[in-house]
């Protein structure tokens, strides 16, 4: 899961990480022991979801959705290890 040099915060718990202009959200999740924990989800330049999914002791598990511009299920996919 690189993020280069992002801007990056924790509030509540969540690790927010922006793009390069510094004020949209680019993702947004936990970080346990320094890997990606728990539901997860990541941001288009606008705002809207792009994906989410889940991971567990940083490995992506489960069904991870990639979300059109509108919103909509574009497509998910199985990523096993539940």
């Amino acid at each position: 899961m690189a993020s280069g040099n992002k801007k990056s915060e924790i509030i509540d718990d969540f690790t927010i990480k922006y793009h390069a202009n510094g004020t949209t959200r680019w993702s947004k999740g936990r970080i346990v022991d320094g890997e990606p924990e728990g539901y997860w989800e990541w941001y288009r330049i606008d705002g809207t979801v792009k994906r989410s999914g889940y991971f567990r002791r940083g490995v992506a598990v489960g069904q991870w959705t990639t979300y059109d511009q509108d919103g909509e299920v574009y497509k998910v996919t199985d990523r096993g290890g539940r």
